[in-house]
């Protein structure tokens, strides 16, 4: 039986780096974003697990879908994957780690290796993209 965890993930870029966070206790860094809830939304999710893990407020009107990207789950049994949906957006206040999040850090592609399966996907995509240095 195959089990997918359905996240959220927001995409923001500044100078070819992009932003990643890492939660207490682990090593890898992955995209701020997380878990829908059983009936959210996909925008709804993601308004609220940055607000909850960046303490800034996206401003609804500048989501934009970029992908969905899927892996093998990151320290999850073999067959777990990961389905993301990413959006880029705008948003207000000064970010903050909040929540589980222990630390914030710009990645460039050179860092691809300190991400999880389905963030290097991404990192690709963006890298094609010359949108990631």
């Amino acid at each position: 039986m195959t089990t997918t965890i359905d996240k959220i993930a927001l995409l923001h870029i500044e100078n070819g780096r992009i932003l990643c966070a890492r939660s207490r206790g682990k090593d890898t860094y992955y995209l701020p974003g997380g878990k829908r809830e059983p009936g959210e939304a996909d925008r709804d999710t993601l308004i609220r697990e940055i607000e909850e893990e960046l303490s800034v407020r996206i401003k609804p009107e500048t989501i934009l879908y970029f992908g969905t990207f899927e892996a093998q789950a990151h320290g999850k049994a073999e067959g777990v994957t990961v389905t993301m949906a990413c959006y880029t957006a705008d948003f207000e206040g000064s970010m903050q780690p909040a929540s589980e999040i222990e630390e914030l850090a710009w990645l460039t592609y050179k860092d691809r290796d300190r991400v999880s399966a389905v963030n290097q996907i991404i990192f690709d995509r963006l890298r094609e993209a010359n949108q990631l240095a």
